[in-house]
């Protein structure tokens, strides 16, 4: 496909979506490569729990190369200046190569550091300010990082004391460190949304929540605990980490963890479409795609769009 107007291809939509396969679909359409747009796959040993369905990268018996998945250890707090990075290597890497890009994922400020050409700079540890904030409880926490931050974009920054204490950590810096400036490419991506209706969409959260839970995500848990992380840093991970290592410490049962799990994904995939409208009324624009299309109908509108 030699006619498109557009150097990249984005698939985004909430959990439960079915956005990985198309993905997969569209990178094989344009002999392309997928590079994952997801927060938490980034971790090894972290599969069923973060959704990572490696069987959906094989199409038609051919392996879809995908890229910035299972690239670092679980128990180590990855953030968006380092993916930031990992995406530049990887997408001149694809792009050398001749392949086509095609990122794929649902984490709203990943997507938005790619295609907002959000500048770069790496936060290194300041161990002094963690010690001072260490005794702090989470609402003074909050007060300090609303000093550096008038408007706090973020709420994920202010959910743990851990969180905040890192956000403050990366405002302080920014205070007395001049950017390190290394700019996203000029990219010009086609994006394409995947969405079902929100009572479709809780359907199939639901249904995937007992798959995975039968196919030994409390398994998963379990293996990462006994080898070595915390609950602490497990519960960092939010969602099915935070609420299945409730159960397995014994504080919660497994009827309430199911429930509370449940809860907690409907409303997280609320926030992904709610950030997604977000970027649309600030410009960015989403072609929507129907859950319920069928695959061929999905991947030809693609192809109609990135030709158009």
């Amino acid at each position: 496909m030699s006619d498109l107007k557009y150097q990249m291809l984005t698939i985004l939509g909430p959990t439960a979506s079915g956005k990985t396969t198309v993905g997969a679909h569209a990178a094989q359409m344009l002999d392309g490569e997928v590079i994952s747009a997801d927060s938490r796959q980034v971790y090894r040993g972290m599969d069923l729990g973060t959704g990572k369905d490696y069987a959906d990268y094989t199409v038609d018996g051919i392996q879809i190369p995908y890229h910035l998945i299972d690239i670092v250890d679980a128990g180590y707090e990855y953030n968006v200046f380092e993916y930031q990075n990992d995406f530049l290597n990887v997408h001149a890497d694809v792009c050398s190569r001749g392949k086509f890009p095609v990122l794929c994922g649902g984490s709203g400020l990943y997507l938005e550091a790619v295609l907002k050409n959000y500048r770069l700079i790496q936060v290194p540890l300041n161990e002094d300010l963690r010690t001072e904030l260490e005794s702090k409880n989470l609402v003074e926490l909050t007060e300090i990082l609303k000093s550096y931050k008038t408007v706090l974009h973020n709420n994920s920054d202010i959910e743990t004391k851990k969180r905040a204490i890192r956000a403050i950590e990366i405002e302080a810096y920014l205070v007395d460190n001049p950017e390190v400036d290394r700019k996203m490419p000029e990219l010009n991506s086609l994006v394409v949304g995947v969405k079902y209706d929100r009572l479709s969409r809780r359907r199939r959260i639901t249904e995937r929540l007992t798959q995975r839970l039968d196919e030994g995500m409390l398994s998963e848990v379990q293996t990462l605990l006994d080898s070595g992380l915390t609950p602490e840093q497990l519960t960092y991970y939010g969602l099915e980490y935070k609420y299945l290592t409730l159960h397995l410490t014994g504080e919660l049962t497994f009827d309430e963890m199911f429930r509370g799990l449940e809860t907690a994904i409907h409303q997280f995939a609320k926030r992904q479409m709610t950030w997604f409208r977000r970027m649309e009324r600030q410009g960015t624009q989403i072609h929507w795609l129907d859950g319920y299309m069928p695959l061929p109908e999905k991947l030809e509108r693609i192809k109609d769009w990135l030709s158009r």
